[in-house]
């Protein structure tokens, strides 16, 4: 799968509400209620990410989960990140 272009990224960060490129990756923090929030969210992106065979880099930080996505061996943003990160926004309950 190709690395996303510069048109391309654009297009997909206008669908994407509070993502951004950092680099060659794509990333938002969310912000839950307390900590266990937090954490039931990651649990339910873990299952995304195997059912899709794609994974986040994930930090949390107390009530805030950083997720950050690049297709490595692709060298950036593919439409694999696209499809999981609006996976994660559905997974979110924030969208």
């Amino acid at each position: 799968m190709a690395k996303l272009s510069d048109e391309q990224m654009a297009a997909a960060l206008e669908r994407l509400s509070g993502w951004s490129r950092a680099g060659d990756t794509l990333t938002k923090t969310y912000s839950f209620k307390t900590f266990p929030d937090g954490i039931r969210f990651v649990d339910r992106v873990a299952l995304v990410a195997e059912e899709l065979g794609h994974h986040p880099d994930i930090a949390i930080n107390y009530s805030r989960v950083t997720m950050t996505l690049s297709t490595h061996d692709e060298g950036g943003v593919t439409q694999k990140d696209v499809a999981l990160a609006e996976r994660i926004e559905a997974e979110s309950g924030q969208g």
